[in-house]
């Protein structure tokens, strides 16, 4: 790993004025297409699109926002030749622990703008200051303020070397990381990583398969049966955007890069309906704004073509916060590929976003987690 220029970089969010004033004319000349009546499935429905969009065009103040997101201290950092730009938030609790959080797609930053107060300064949000973390909260190279990516190759393991990097460079010898979606499959390669340094790992999925042996599906217990089900759905409902990006981001890449709606509707498929409109809205601005939806969609592809992947179990203290309506994880294979999961706790509610939507629960959790690796 290249890594001559150590310098890490004070910086802000400004979104030139012409970028806004670009987005409102395209979101004024949109191109609707036709839909069909009734009740089938074709994807995305229109109303639920023109709602976002005419949020976006007439509602959302991206000035707003940006505000929300420079309130906190943010810095870049090249690291493997690529730029990286993260929220560094430390608590003014002298012990804290220094927690590495990371989003997915569709998501960003944003997921995880609800959880920053409460997780790094407890007492001024009625928690215990004994259970107070230093917050690093990167953008995915090729993701928003860290892309585009400028080179082949930065796949979710090489993602993880570049974390170890980046808390190696910020000086912490002790710290755990935290994830949901791509962010629950590079957190537990910083683990695998960087045991030493790496106290413990909190994602709230664990994406381990069977294998096909029949076998492996004798006397399932029937939250893992769910599980399952879930994921069969997703697999025949969703995963269209899976197999188009690990195959052929490019070629998305020419329509969500210059169609807002274009955008609105390919990540609005995996955002939900159930989302307050800011919320969804926000992430797919940050996408749009910084021009990276294309080279966010790669990383689809170079986990798909990784010809070199570990093999062995993670050992790193490993736990699982899963939240109802969303696919989780099924113990007895995640155990399989992570030799010490330690806790396992479902909530019957929070979807995908649950640092959003089930802030409480999750930030609870993770406190649990950790408290208990002291």
């Amino acid at each position: 790993m290249t890594t001559s220029d150590q310098t890490i970089r004070p910086t802000s969010i400004d979104i030139p004025q012409a970028d806004l004033d670009d987005l409102q004319e395209r979101l004024e000349r949109t191109r609707w297409p036709d839909e069909l009546p009734g009740e089938g499935d074709y994807g995305v429905r229109q109303s639920y699109i023109k709602g976002l969009a005419d949020h976006w065009q007439t509602t959302f103040d991206w000035r707003a926002f940006e505000a929300r997101i420079n309130e906190y201290p943010q810095f870049t950092t090249e690291i493997d030749g690529q730029n990286v730009h993260f929220l560094h938030v430390r608590s003014p609790e002298p012990d804290a622990l220094p927690l590495i959080v990371t989003h997915g797609w569709p998501g960003s930053i944003v997921e995880f703008l609800d959880i920053i107060g409460p997780l790094s300064d407890p007492r001024a949000h009625g928690g215990n200051p004994s259970r107070a973390f230093h917050l690093v909260i990167p953008s995915i190279p090729g993701y928003g303020f860290s892309g585009p990516t400028r080179e082949a190759g930065w796949s979710n393991y090489r993602i993880a070397r570049a974390w170890v990097e980046l808390m190696r460079r910020l000086g912490y010898e002790r710290y755990g990381a935290v994830g949901n979606d791509a962010g629950s499959l590079i957190s537990p390669e910083v683990g695998r990583l960087d045991p030493e340094h790496v106290v413990g790992v909190h994602v709230t999925q664990i994406f381990s398969f069977p294998s096909g042996d029949p076998a492996e599906f004798a006397g399932m217990t029937e939250e893992e049966q769910r599980e399952l089900g879930t994921l069969q759905w997703f697999v025949e409902n969703k995963m269209s955007f899976n197999t188009l990006m690990a195959q052929q981001p490019q070629t998305i890449a020419y329509a969500i890069t210059d169609s807002p709606v274009g955008l609105l509707a390919w990540q609005g498929q995996l955002l939900g309906e159930d989302l307050d409109p800011d919320f969804a809205v926000a992430n797919v601005a940050i996408y749009w704004l910084t021009r990276t939806a294309g080279s966010a969609a790669r990383l689809y592809f170079e986990n798909a073509h990784v010809t070199e992947r570990p093999t062995q179990p993670t050992t790193v203290p490993m736990a699982l916060a899963g939240f109802g309506g969303d696919f989780s994880g099924i113990r007895r294979f995640a155990e399989r590929d992570h030799s010490n999961i330690v806790r396992w706790t479902m909530y019957d509610r929070g979807g995908h976003f649950a640092a959003h939507k089930a802030s409480a629960e999750l930030i609870g959790d993770i406190r649990e987690f950790f408290a208990s690796l002291d």
